[in-house]
């Protein structure tokens, strides 16, 4: 099962007690104050972990707790701290916390290995030894343990991937990224056939390769969560290059420049409702234009209409066919013109194939 998006708690640990105590020995009838200081609670920690790829296991565990301090003892003995729970989480999981703003980012784990405090544990209150003075040698003070942090959790799975598919559905995405990787997705001839994201690792000559995603198709209204909600766009966040996949043939009953321009219209519409949550907007993000299914061409002015009507907006249009290998070539070149010379996200794309639930395929 493919979990992107969970709600959790995860509450720290409280601190312990200090300790009120004297020394009672049998030749140290007036020993002065021993009482130790509170162990710290435990804190709620998220690593980003490669072997993992969904959320799943939080959908049915929701709740976390970090184990308190011990107390304090006499003889200036310490509690013991709660040790710290981990939580593992996928590489490219956000996390978030639900305030009176909106969610504002807590952590944002991009990298294998990489470790974010979501919930500190409360400090450890001090025994009655640090309370002793000249003129106060037998103090009754002590502190109590400080309370650990309790949040509200969004967790928000982003795929780490270099190149994305965009477009309505049944355009050719999951056949494409079957031909050019060693993902094998659903592939069948009616809408919504890709329920979740797929990623494929490209090789191609000189040993160049990158990471490219296959998400569901897209729909008028997607950003709003219509079709299958606006939660996939979120994992072409991160990628650098867009392949916008158009359908030119007749046979879904659409108009490709009419197409073309509600996926545009929602990837601005998306990037302008989380404006404040991404740097890189979908929007602005180097687009190719991939006029799919030439093999199934039949009304050859279909793909001219739609090269006038994109190519005055500065982006380039290629034919393909993903069934006969038509256009294929020339589209990963072009990608990998504009992903070598763009700045990216991810160091290391890893060696990852197919569907984003277990088992992966690998190359």
């Amino acid at each position: 099962m493919f979990v992107d998006e969970v709600d959790i708690q995860a509450t720290a640990g409280d601190g312990g007690r200090g300790c009120l105590s004297f020394r009672r020995e049998k030749f140290a009838p007036k020993g002065g104050p021993d009482g130790g200081d509170g162990g710290r609670g435990g804190s709620i920690v998220l690593v980003a972990s490669p072997h993992l790829n969904t959320l799943v296991s939080f959908r049915f565990h929701p709740t976390y707790r970090a184990n308190r301090g011990a107390h304090g003892q006499g003889s200036n003995r310490s509690g013991k701290d709660g040790g710290d729970l981990v939580l593992e989480v996928p590489v490219g999981t956000v996390a978030y916390e639900s305030t009176d703003d909106g969610l504002v980012e807590v952590a944002d784990l991009k990298t294998a290995g990489e470790r974010v405090v979501v919930a500190r544990g409360g400090d450890g209150g001090r025994g009655n030894q640090h309370f002793a003075s000249s003129t106060n040698q037998a103090p009754r003070r002590t502190e109590p343990g400080w309370p650990g942090e309790d949040r509200m959790l969004k967790l928000r799975l982003k795929l780490l991937a270099d190149v994305g598919l965009v477009g309505f559905p049944n355009v050719g995405k999951s056949t494409l990224i079957s031909r050019i990787s060693a993902a094998r997705p659903k592939i069948a001839d009616y809408p919504f056939t890709t329920l979740s994201p797929n990623l494929g690792v490209v090789s191609m000559s000189d040993d160049r390769s990158f990471v490219v995603a296959d998400v569901p198709g897209l729909i008028e209204g997607a950003h709003e969560g219509h079709g299958l909600g606006d939660r996939f766009l979120g994992h072409l966040e991160r990628t650098r290059v867009l392949v916008h996949l158009v359908d030119i043939s007749s046979f879904s009953g659409r108009d490709p420049v009419e197409d073309f321009d509600i996926i545009q219209q929602e990837l601005g519409q998306y990037a302008d409702e989380r404006a404040t949550q991404t740097d890189a907007t979908l929007a602005d993000k180097p687009q190719i234009v991939a006029a799919s299914k030439m093999d199934a061409i039949d009304e050859p002015d279909r793909l001219e209409r739609l090269r006038t009507h994109v190519e005055p907006l500065g982006l380039r249009v290629i034919p393909i066919s993903a069934v006969t290998g038509q256009g294929v070539p020339q589209l990963l070149e072009a990608v990998w013109a504009i992903y070598q010379s763009e700045p990216g996200e991810v160091d290391d794309p890893g060696d990852l194939d197919g569907p984003i639930d277990p088992p992966l395929l690998t190359s």
